[in-house]
């Protein structure tokens, strides 16, 4: 006859304590470092919206003053998508006319102060940096006075497209 031994005596196990004091270490520094670096990576955004299609049908009674600022290889065309070029500045010798591009703005952003809103459509082999120098000049208008240079908004909501093809190219 085989007896087994059920029920036997009980052992106490101790659970172990847990020891976070290096994690919650960990913690007290990582937390404030990753906030801090948080908010400065948001500033570095510039947020860009897609240009609507030209393709969409217009009504006439509700044609609005669309500025269009299109970047050629050989100059800068400023205009309205509805009536057409408002001005023309073919590059100096050291370049794009900015100069030119910023007063010409500046004269659109008085005629229509409401108006916050431009596309700029560059042509395929425009480098990035000619990109950049435009937007900043839609964006602000830096005007030289005696006592410093004091900037104004233009056009802060920029989007960005393909200039239309020219014939014969």
């Amino acid at each position: 006859m085989i007896t087994s031994r059920r029920g036997g005596g009980r052992r106490n196990v101790e659970t172990a304590e847990l020891n976070i004091t290096a994690f919650m270490n960990l913690m007290v520094i990582l937390v404030p470092f990753l906030l801090i670096t948080a908010v400065f990576s948001r500033l570095a955004i510039l947020e860009l919206n897609l240009p609507g299609s030209s393709t969409e049908p217009a009504n006439p009674q509700e044609l609005s003053f669309q500025l269009e600022v299109t970047v050629r290889e050989a100059q800068i065309e400023v205009g309205d998508r509805n009536l057409g070029a408002l001005g023309i500045y073919p590059n100096a010798a050291d370049g794009y006319d900015y100069d030119a591009l910023s007063n010409k703005l500046s004269e659109i952003k008085d005629n229509y102060p409401e108006k916050t809103d431009a596309s700029i459509l560059l042509e395929a082999e425009i480098p990035y940096d000619t990109l950049v120098q435009v937007m900043d000049r839609v964006r602000v208008a830096e005007i030289v006075e005696a006592d410093g240079v004091k900037r104004k908004d233009l056009f802060p909501d920029i989007s960005i497209g393909d200039a239309p093809v020219l014939g014969g190219a």
